[in-house]
């Protein structure tokens, strides 16, 4: 598959887009193609990387943060934040069939379902969600400051979410493909 934005080969990059892969390298192992898409923006590469690190910073763990950021790719339908979301989720505890009921907003913690059916409440609706929206996810335990961390995790996830539709990136990660719900 051909990308419409380049994916740039980081044996070939220069400059502060190199320093960027290398610490990515450094911290995971790898270079996602999603990284080697930023890469053409330093700048945007810096913002998704600093996103990440708020994201992590805030009160959720990182396996709520998969289980957030599998509602919004499915919501946003996006395959290769799906794909990635899956393994790592995977990595940080998420069961087969955690994830999947993630992608359709469900957990068996009632709390968590509150978040994530805030998460793509506010995804669908570009944050344009309802009193009775916000009433539901605050009456499930969650305060204002958690409230705008849903909001932090959905930005950081559909920033992701359009760099992929828009580049057309190829998926380095086993393949899942929105819509397709057991």
């Amino acid at each position: 598959m051909s990308t419409r934005i380049k994916t740039l080969d980081p044996k070939t990059t220069t400059g502060e887009a190199k320093e960027l892969f290398d610490a990515v390298q450094n911290k995971l192992g790898f270079i996602p193609n999603l990284i080697k898409v930023f890469g053409n923006s330093p700048a945007t590469l810096k913002s998704y990387l600093s996103l990440g690190e708020l994201t992590a910073s805030g009160n959720f763990s990182n396996k709520f943060r998969e289980q957030l950021a599998l509602a919004i790719a499915e919501e946003n339908t996006c395959n290769y934040c799906l794909s990635a979301h899956t393994a790592i989720g995977k990595m940080n505890g998420l069961d087969e069939g955690e994830i999947l009921a993630s992608r359709k907003a469900e957990a068996s913690d009632a709390k968590q379902q509150a978040g994530l059916v805030f998460a793509q409440a506010v995804t669908t609706k570009r944050g344009l969600v309802s009193s009775e929206e916000l009433k539901a996810v605050k009456d499930a335990g969650y305060n204002d400051e958690d409230v705008l961390e849903i909001v932090l995790n959905v930005v950081s996830n559909t920033l992701t979410n359009y760099v992929n539709h828009i580049a057309e990136t190829e998926i380095d990660f086993p393949e899942v493909k929105a819509g397709e719900l057991k």
